[in-house]
């Protein structure tokens, strides 16, 4: 009768250490994944903020685009507010993903070439117009594929 009453004492440290360990490795999976899911969530809002600002500041340029062209306004056509639009996106996207950034590479560069002439020749303020359309495309579709 001794000897059962010693196991029951010797089992019982057993059974608090295995559920030690347990709790210890539960809590180190729970906090493992908070992080994790933490992380990813900022991400996530950053480059949804990025996105917003980057589609109100193609906006921003296709209305300089306007302006110049239809317009033939050269205070609101501005090619200076228009170099500093497409470089501000051009920055912005370096926060979205990487779709996104070659697309504003690609938008400087059409904005490099066309701009002199977006004033007279309707095909300079297509090329740009249809470039600012890709950005916008690629953000809106980053925009729905974050969770």
């Amino acid at each position: 009768m001794s000897e059962s009453k010693y196991s029951q004492f010797v089992l019982a440290p057993r059974s608090y250490f295995f559920t030690a360990i347990a709790s210890v490795v539960f809590a180190f999976i729970g906090f493992s994944y908070n992080a994790w899911r933490m992380e990813a969530s900022e991400e996530n809002n950053n480059t949804r903020i990025a996105s917003f600002q980057i589609l109100q500041e193609l906006a921003e340029l296709e209305l300089i685009v306007f302006a110049a062209h239809y317009d033939n306004n050269k205070i609101d056509g501005s090619p200076r507010k228009g170099w500093v639009k497409v470089n501000l996106i051009h920055d912005l996207s370096y926060l979205a993903v990487d779709k996104v950034h070659l697309k504003t590479k690609d938008l400087q560069k059409v904005w490099q070439t066309n701009w002199p002439n977006m004033v007279d020749q309707q095909s300079a303020a297509q090329s740009i117009t249809h470039a600012i359309d890709s950005v916008r495309t690629e953000v809106v579709s980053e925009l729905k594929r974050l969770d």
